[in-house]
């Protein structure tokens, strides 16, 4: 015997309820035919009459009245169900699982999700501070609803949106020899010397070594590898050697005159930042949210210098080009959603 279908059994509930088809397919938006239609299976499947048919209507049998009690049973069991997803949406709706690059997480996403949460107090969010790669990793995985990178490019199985703009500098202390010479450094110069540079995996990194590539310039073997911004201008700042970092990160330390930005030549070390996640699930209404927020955030910025030394003997460096403007005073290219299989 095949199992009966869910619908049979409510409208077998209904008759026992209203007493006749005609009602109970009224009552479930069906035409009388169907249910009649409906009833015949129920009890062809069962191998039992449930119904006595009538002039004056439908009355249930004795094993009609049986089966409609366990109906009953299983059709509260389902509306249950329904009950007890819609509430697990809810609950996953509102625990919003983020992942961030380094340089994301120092700039921007807390003050991000301080906007979500004046919209949603209740939401309980876990913020994950990793590098872009891990971050991408993550979202792939569905272990976040969202993460935000700065790599170069979007792996495969992720949909993404640009939230920004970011633009990478090389960056020294104010007693290494490049804080005072006058010409730029070029591909070739800058992949021959020891920087001290993130961990593999970075989106600064990944982002120097595709630009250098470009450029067909092999790396030197890095001076120094660390995990952390703050560590990385830290040591510049006390000569350790020239790294490149993100203007995001250095701004301060720039205008500060902690550290001192050399000028390039021969490199586009513009980046975008964006926000990724899963193709294997649309975006919650929270993770929506905030995404929404990234993007609206990042376009109410208003535009400000970052020029901390004279430019007019530069001639040829990229500090008189229009990408020394702040990152954070453009405007996101309103890329569409774009999802990558």
């Amino acid at each position: 015997m095949t199992s009966p279908e869910l619908s049979h059994l409510q409208l077998l509930t209904m008759v026992g309820e209203l007493g006749s088809i005609g009602r109970a397919a009224e009552k479930l938006g069906i035409s009388q035919p169907a249910a009649s239609k409906r009833m015949d299976q129920l009890e062809r499947r069962l191998g039992l009459r449930l119904l006595d048919r009538n002039s004056r209507g439908s009355a249930l049998t004795a094993e009609g009245k049986a089966v409609c009690q366990w109906a009953e049973k299983v059709v509260a069991s389902f509306d249950a169900l329904l009950v007890g997803a819609a509430a697990l949406r809810a609950d996953l709706d509102n625990d919003l699982r983020v992942a961030s690059s380094m340089t994301l997480a120092e700039q921007f996403v807390p003050r991000w999700i301080g906007a979500l949460r004046r919209q949603l107090p209740d939401v309980v969010v876990s913020l994950r501070m990793t590098n872009s790669k891990q971050v991408a990793e993550l979202a792939a995985a569905g272990e976040v609803g969202l993460g935000f990178v700065e790599a170069p490019s979007v792996p495969r199985g992720l949909s993404s949106r640009v939230v920004g703009t970011d633009r990478l500098v090389v960056v020294v202390g104010p007693d290494h020899p490049w804080a005072r010479r006058p010409e730029p450094v070029g591909p070739a110069e800058l992949a021959g010397t020891r920087l001290l540079v993130r961990e593999s995996g970075s989106g600064t990194r990944e982002t120097l070594e595709r630009v250098l590539s470009d450029a067909q310039a092999a790396p030197a073997k890095p001076l120094m590898v660390l995990d952390a911004n703050a560590a990385m201008r830290a040591a510049v700042a006390d000569g350790a050697g020239p790294a490149v970092m993100s203007m995001l990160t250095v701004r301060g330390d720039l205008e500060g005159g902690r550290l001192v930005d050399v000028p390039v030549t021969g490199m586009d070390l513009r980046r975008r930042l964006r926000a990724v996640w899963s193709t294997s699930r649309p975006l919650t209404d929270t993770e929506g949210r905030l995404l929404r927020i990234a993007v609206q955030s990042y376009r109410s910025t208003p535009t400000r210098s970052t020029s901390t030394r004279s430019t007019s003997t530069r001639s040829t460096s990229t500090r008189s080009t229009p990408t020394r403007s702040t990152p954070t005073g453009g405007t996101p290219t309103g890329e569409a959603v774009s999802p990558r299989p």
